[in-house]
């Protein structure tokens, strides 16, 4: 799946916001990529801790099974961003003010998104759906710029050599090509709940 063609009110307001998103990631950061991954991937480790922690209180409420295997996927699916956003900390060296950033961006949409995941959980999936779409593109013009050389093709910290099982020698280029992997699979996947209303 590339791009989910919105069909519904509910994913016309998905897209709308997930572009004004990207707008904002566009002005603010430009061309500097490993600082716009670290401060997104903040943003983007927040919907799979939501959705697997709201759906794990409604097992304990409802008192039944069987929301198991939907509640790992999305808590991997946070794990998984979390650990993107600790290996491009290593690479781009946030300042000051990019720490603080991301202190404000992860506290803004936390809240955003819990009330979103709350009145419409298909909405908040297919949000997470066009987001990861996003992300593939971004990762794929952050890739052009280091296979072009206006960006260092730095050795990969050894967290992401750890991670994805990399080779010794790996470099910023197969971190990203990783990552890309990662949020390609994130992108099908919510955009597959959206979709079949799979969402217990």
């Amino acid at each position: 799946m590339q791009h989910y063609q919105p069909k519904t009110l509910s994913d016309r307001f998905a897209y709308g916001f997930t572009k004004a998103m990207r707008w904002f990631a566009d002005t603010f950061f430009r061309k500097r990529y490993g600082h716009r991954a670290v401060v997104l991937e903040t943003v983007a480790a927040v919907p799979g801790m939501v959705g697997g922690m709201w759906i794990h209180l409604k097992s304990l409420r409802k008192l039944r099974p069987g929301y198991g295997p939907m509640i790992r996927t999305l808590l991997a699916e946070a794990e998984n961003e979390r650990m993107h956003l600790m290996t491009f900390i290593e690479i781009s060296k946030p300042n000051v003010f990019e720490r603080y950033l991301i202190i404000f961006a992860q506290a803004i949409f936390w809240h955003v998104y819990f009330v979103v995941f709350l009145l419409s959980p298909r909405t908040a999936h297919r949000i997470v759906g066009y987001f990861e779409e996003e992300a593939v593109y971004s990762y794929t013009e952050y890739l052009k710029e280091v296979d072009d050389g206006r960006i260092e093709n730095v050795p990969a910290p050894r967290i992401a050599i750890d991670y994805w099982n990399l080779p010794q020698d790996a470099t910023l280029r197969d971190v990203i090509i990783a990552v890309r992997e990662d949020e390609a699979g994130h992108r099908d996947v919510n955009h597959h709940i959206a979709s079949t209303g799979n969402v217990k």
